[in-house]
């Protein structure tokens, strides 16, 4: 085992061992039972204004959920936007990407992640895209149960659906959903070839992004992403909705693991501000000649129907 590897097994370990402790000295929201879940901080919960949890609801079991801890500020004033993640590797767990979709969710987002944690991360089942419609409809339909903490605190209108890898192939192919209001792929694109001969990938054919009909948001690793063909490819191609694609030299593990999901889960929470809360400040990184993402020189980055 090479150093970098024995690195990765360390972080590994350590995180679950941090997780495992949250989760035995975990508390439980005053809700209803069917709502009662464990609840785990990630890091020190994000650094946005509302500090997040990560939970599996009973009447999602399938998901794990991140979201602000406390809801009380959030009502048909404030409301929370939908985002749903899938996972690279088509993994049924998000636990590489903890750090970013907590850091997302401080920022006043209820995210639902395909899968749940586990310590083994060796169990071969895959998760599928409907996984992802499937978080979408529980989460509006939590917005109109009056038993639901969530009763009246989600934005139904304003849906981002999501996903690394063959997550972010996941998220092409249900984008095509009317439910959706905006797109983020994240180191991924189609092949050429559909499936690139992997069983788990979804079958696209380029023809898929013509069924895109929102702003979507790129973010690829650089030339060193085994993605960055097939991804630019996707940009080329996209010619009939707004769409941004950002680059960093990272490669195709991103920044998700990172302290508060790195440099991507910036960029993306500014994305989601735009997109789904109508955030002016937020808007400035995309809009413009250049754009505002101009003045981070990690970020190399092009745009189309975009002002």
């Amino acid at each position: 085992m090479n150093r970098t590897d024995m690195r990765k097994k360390i972080l590994v370990v350590a995180f679950f061992a941090l997780l495992l402790q949250g989760i035995t000295e975990n508390t439980f929201a005053q809700q209803p039972a069917s709502h009662k879940a464990s609840e785990t901080v990630v890091e020190d919960g994000g650094s946005g204004p509302y500090k997040a949890i990560m939970t599996v609801e009973g009447s999602l079991p399938t998901h794990t959920v991140f979201r602000p801890k406390n809801l009380d500020v959030f009502n048909t004033n404030n409301k929370l936007p939908i985002i749903v993640w899938g996972n690279g590797a088509c993994a049924n767990s998000p636990w590489e990407h903890v750090n970013f979709l907590s850091e997302v969710s401080s920022y006043g987002f209820l995210v639902a992640a395909i899968g749940t944690l586990s310590e083994d991360k060796t169990d071969n089942r895959k998760s599928t895209s409907s996984q992802l419609t499937d978080a979408i409809t529980w989460a509006i339909a939590q917005n109109g149960d009056k038993k639901s903490i969530y009763y009246h605190k989600v934005d139904v209108k304003k849906i981002a659906v999501s996903g690394m890898s063959c997550g972010g192939l996941q998220t092409l192919e249900v984008a095509s959903d009317a439910r959706v209001t905006t797109v983020v792929v994240c180191n991924s694109g189609i092949f050429k070839t559909p499936g690139n001969g992997i069983s788990n990938m979804p079958k696209l054919t380029k023809e898929s992004l013509k069924k895109i009909h929102t702003p979507t948001l790129y973010m690829l690793g650089g030339e060193k992403d085994i993605a960055y063909g097939n991804g630019m490819d996707d940009y080329q191609q996209i010619n009939h909705v707004p769409i941004f694609m950002a680059n960093m030299d990272v490669g195709h593990g991103g920044t998700y693991r990172e302290y508060h999901g790195g440099e991507f889960a910036k960029l993306a929470t500014s994305w989601y501000n735009w997109q789904l809360k109508g955030d002016k400040e937020a808007a400035k990184v995309f809009e413009g000649e250049p754009a505002g993402l101009s003045k981070n020189p990690k970020w190399r980055f092009e745009k189309k129907k975009m002002p």
